[in-house]
Parts: C-alpha cells; sequence; structure tokens
C-alpha cells in the first residue's frame, strides 16, 4: 500500500481489509479485535494515527511510530498475547507533518487466531470486527486443513468403493476430451494412483467424492448432495410455489456435474455465428461463464461443512453457494492468475478433463457473462461461505424456468446420461430443449425491444424508488448504506439496483470506490 492507495482508503469506509485507529500515544485496545479478524479471514491493514467520525477523517499522528512499531511487532511475534504466532508487515508515512503506522495483518494459516482465550476470537464481516459465533470457529478450524483433505485416505475404503459405471464414463470421458493426455495410456491401476483417486490401497476423500459409490459416500456425508432449486420470484418469501423444479440426488460429483450443467445450458444463448469458410460455430462464452461457477462451486466446497453447495436460479439471478471461504480477497484473485483450491484433487480431475481454466479461479471466464449479456456478476466470500451471482434478463429468461419444461427437461438429462460418452458430449448440448423455447425467447426479445423507459419507470417497485430517491439526495450513498436507510438486505439492493441499471434509469460513474451514481431518468418517479 502506497500513501495514493492509503488517501484513496480514507475517501471511502466501505471496504473489508482497512481500519483506523487513533493512536497518538498508545495502542487501543480494539486493535487486538482487529488484529484476530484479520488474521481469521483475508488479512488486511491496521492504520494507526488516523481517526474516524462516520466519513470523516482525521490526521492524529502517532508520536513515537518506532516505539510503537517495535512493542506491536514484538507481540505479534511472541505468543505473548495471541495463541499463534503473527508476522506483521510495517509501513510508514508522512501526511500533512504528522506520522502514520500501517500495519499489514497476513492471513493466518493456523486458526483460529484468538487473544488471550477462545472467546476472544474475531472476524471481518463488512467493514467491522465481529465476534465469531460457534458455527464461524467450527468453520475456521476447517480452514486449517485447506488444500490437503481431498488427497487424505478414507479409512474402509477401496477400490472397489469406485462405482464402475461413473469410473468408465471418467476415463472414456478423458480420451475422448484430451486423448493426449498421458494418463490415457496407464493401466486402471496406475491411473488411480497418479490420479491420488486411491492412495495406500485406500481412497482419498477426492477420489471417493469425485467417482465413489453413493452408499460409500454417505457412510461419510450423511447428507451429501448439490442442491438445485428453481425458484419463479425474485426472493423466497415472493415464490408460489416455492419451487418448480428439483435436481435429483446423483450418485456422486462427476454425475451431479452432468446433470447440473445441463440444466444450466437453458438459461443461456449461444448464437450461431458463420466463419469466413462459411461454416456455422456456435458461440458458447455464456455457457462457459457458467460452466466454470458450477466447477468452481464442485472444486471449492467444503464437503465437511454443515452447509450443502447449492445453487438457486431465480427469476432474475443464478446464485452459486458453496460452504467455506476463497484464500485470498476477491480482489486479489482477480488480478493473480494463481490457484488455491480447497480440494486439489477434485480440481485436478476437472482439468484433466478440460472442463475449467487450467490456471486461477476462471474469474475471466465468469466475468464473460456480463460481457456477453450485459448483466452483472457479483461475486462474494464470507467466513463460512462464498457466493457467486449471475444476473439474467428478467423478460427473456421468465419462459425458460417452470413446470412447463421441467419434465421435459428431466427426460432429457436422464436419456443423456445413459447414452455413451461421446453422446453426453456431442448430443446433450440440449438441442431439443433449446428448440422447444426458442420461439418464446425470439417473442420476448421482439415484446421487449423498443420498450420506451419512461414507461418501465412506472412500474417501479416501492424499494426500487427508494433507491432512486436516496441517489438523487447522495449520489455517492453506498450499497450497505442504502440496505440500512431502506431497511433491505445487501443482495436486495444488489438485484435492484441491476434491474435499475438494466433499465437504463441508473448508470455508475467511475470506480465501485469513490465512484458516484447518475440519474438518467426521472420521470413519474
Amino acid at each position: 500500500m502506497n500513501r495514493q492507495q492509503l488517501l484513496e482508503y480514507l475517501q471511502d469506509i466501505e471496504w473489508d481489509n482497512f481500519e483506523v485507529k487513533q493512536a497518538e500515544k498508545e495502542l487501543p485496545k480494539s486493535s487486538w479485535e482487529t488484529v484476530s479478524a484479520f488474521a481469521n479471514t483475508s488479512g488486511g491493514w491496521l492504520v494507526l494515527g488516523v481517526s474516524q467520525q462516520g466519513k470523516k477523517f482525521e490526521i492524529t499522528g502517532v508520536e513515537d511510530m518506532e516505539k510503537m512499531e517495535q512493542d506491536l511487532g514484538n507481540t505479534l511475534r511472541s505468543r505473548s498475547k495471541f495463541n499463534t504466532i503473527i508476522n506483521p508487515y510495517f509501513k510508514k508515512y508522512n501526511i500533512d507533518v504528522k506520522k502514520v503506522l500501517a500495519c499489514f495483518i497476513p492471513s493466518s494459516e493456523v486458526k483460529t487466531v484468538n487473544f488471550n482465550n477462545l472467546i476472544n476470537t474475531f472476524i471481518r464481516t463488512g467493514s467491522g470486527d465481529q465476534r465469531a459465533s460457534e458455527f464461524e470457529i467450527n468453520a475456521l478450524y476447517r480452514d486449517q486443513s485447506f488444500g490437503t483433505m481431498s488427497e487424505k485416505t478414507v479409512e474402509g475404503t477401496t477400490v472397489d468403493s469406485l462405482n464402475p459405471s461413473s469410473y468408465k464414463r471418467f476415463r472414456d470421458y478423458l480420451r475422448w476430451r484430451n486423448p493426449d493426455l498421458r494418463y490415457n495410456l496407464m493401466d486402471d491401476d496406475e491411473f488411480n494412483r497418479r490420479l491420488k483417486i486411491v492412495k495406500n490401497d485406500k481412497l482419498t476423500y477426492g477420489g471417493l467424492l469425485f467417482l465413489g459409490k453413493n452408499e460409500e459416500i454417505t457412510d461419510l456425508f450423511s447428507d451429501f448432495r448439490v442442491d438445485y432449486l428453481e425458484i419463479p420470484a425474485t426472493n423466497y418469501a415472493d415464490a408460489e410455489p416455492r419451487y418448480t423444479f428439483r435436481v435429483d440426488e446423483q450418485e456422486n460429483l462427476w454425475e451431479y456435474y452432468f446433470v447440473l450443467f445441463q440444466r444450466l445450458r437453458i438459461y443461456v444463448d449461444n448464437p450461431l455465428t458463420i466463419d469466413e469458410m462459411g461454416i456455422g460455430r456456435e458461440d458458447t462464452k455464456q455457457a462457459d461463464a457458467l460452466r466454470e461457477a458450477l466447477v468452481n462451486l464442485l472444486i471449492h466446497s467444503d464437503y465437511f461443512s454443515p452447509m450443502k453447495p447449492r445453487i438457486r436460479v431465480f427469476t432474475n439471478r443464478i446464485e452459486f453457494e458453496n460452504p467455506g471461504m476463497l484464500p485470498r480477497p476477491v480482489e486479489e484473485l482477480l488480478k493473480a492468475d494463481e490457484s488455491l483450491p480447497r480440494n486439489p484433487v477434485l480440481a485436478k480431475f476437472f482439468r484433466i478433463a478440460k472442463l475449467c481454466e487450467s490456471a486461477g479461479y476462471g474469474f475471466n471466464r465468469m466475468l464473460e457473462w456480463k460481457k456477453q449479456t450485459g448483466n452483472d456478476v457479483f461475486f462474494e466470500t464470507q467466513v463460512d461461505k462464498t457466493k457467486f451471482t449471475f444476473m439474467i434478463d428478467t423478460t427473456i429468461m421468465s419462459k425458460k424456468s417452470g413446470m412447463d419444461i421441467g419434465n421435459s427437461i428431466e427426460n432429457d438429462i436422464e436419456n443423456s446420461i445413459e447414452n455413451d460418452i461421446e453422446n453426453d458430449i456431442e448430443n446433450s448440448i440440449g438441442n431439443s430443449i433449446e428448440n422447444g423455447i426458442e420461439n418464446d425467447i425470439e417473442n420476448d426479445i421482439e415484446n421487449s425491444i423498443g420498450n420506451d423507459i419512461e414507461n418501465s419507470i412506472g412500474k417501479l417497485t416501492n424499494n426500487q424508488k427508494k433507491i432512486i430517491e436516496n441517489i438523487i439526495h447522495n449520489p455517492y450513498i453506498t450499497s450497505k448504506e442504502l440496505s440500512k436507510i431502506i431497511g433491505i438486505t445487501s443482495d436486495n439492493i444488489l438485484v435492484n439496483i441491476a434491474k435499475l441499471k438494466n433499465k437504463g434509469i441508473i448508470r455508475r460513474e467511475g470506480a465501485d470506490k469513490g465512484g458516484k451514481w447518475i440519474i438518467l431518468k426521472t420521470k413519474e418517479i
């Protein structure tokens, strides 16, 4: 963090990796809560010598910066206060002739991080430090095994615990999809050993979850499932019936992948383009974006959590939510191509099958959704879960979900999984599904083109009108502030903002931090 970044942070309080403390002569006791919170989550900057009152910041300075740095560093690098060693990184600034000390607290490999006793375990939520609940403390304990559990062996299992049909389909798929793969030349024993499906004559957790028999999986994970629901509303409260489609339980993750991706494909538009040779080619960028999100959910889920990975398709968005937080802040992962999967064995299975990015988290491929559809994509991570949200066009997508096509899609999925692997790839694109909804989509598009935006404004909900009224009053208002003023969740604020942007009523000018909202249409509000 350089001086300019520090000053930019001070202009916007909507961050979760930055905390200021007034510390002219001594370190405030609340600093230990912040240290615990940063170390337990994704790390962050503790800035000493700055006071904050609401949105107003004042540089108060640190009188003896060298002594404060030494005292703080010695405390964190010893175990005199915290249950584990913390190695901070310091930077010094001179701002308005006053000294400011910034201390970066890294995310700890040992969790939980607490001071004095376990009850003093804190996590970072939004832009504040919160005492961790018992559920969150248990999630932190599980994070200590991040990246290692999938290759540990499962007692009582053998190669006979693999589902023969799934195993054959996986090997056939690799030969078809990745024919030059060296693993294709190996016999089953070497193949299993090299891919860590089997280790010391036992299945690994990754091998069991991916290709195991369902009865063997449920012996360890009693409620094993990837929960998929289609909900005929923008929220649970307005849904009647509660849901219109639900994916049945599958044998293992490999089977779940095909069933789930088949279903998700009905929510994409893959236009056909003609190349210079006159050959038609399908543009699959939208489908690739949802595929990347699906694979991310499957390889990064914490399967030991009481929460379950789940997909929710509302009439205006698709949510992929999995238990377990990301190992780094989303902003860092968006910039880097490094991959730190929670379950590396599962990640390797999908990568050699060419079903996800070979490096990184695939954010670039997921963000292609916005380029292709014009609808936003949101990434969120908390101490116990991660959620990716893909906004969809309500007008066009409303006829794609529901009971009218539920049965036909279930049959299509069931038939495609029974076919040979070549047919799974070539014919499971969902031609019958796409043909069945093609006319509806075209009619919806034709009806929606040319609609007067001002007429749309007249149909705004009360919450959307309140959002616009507050933006008019304060163009720099944040989503968290809107949530508090209007009295609905931050998720609902984001959903309604996306709708207003898609209707051309508002737009964002400038960066997410420090930018402002512009009202494009105000008639009838």
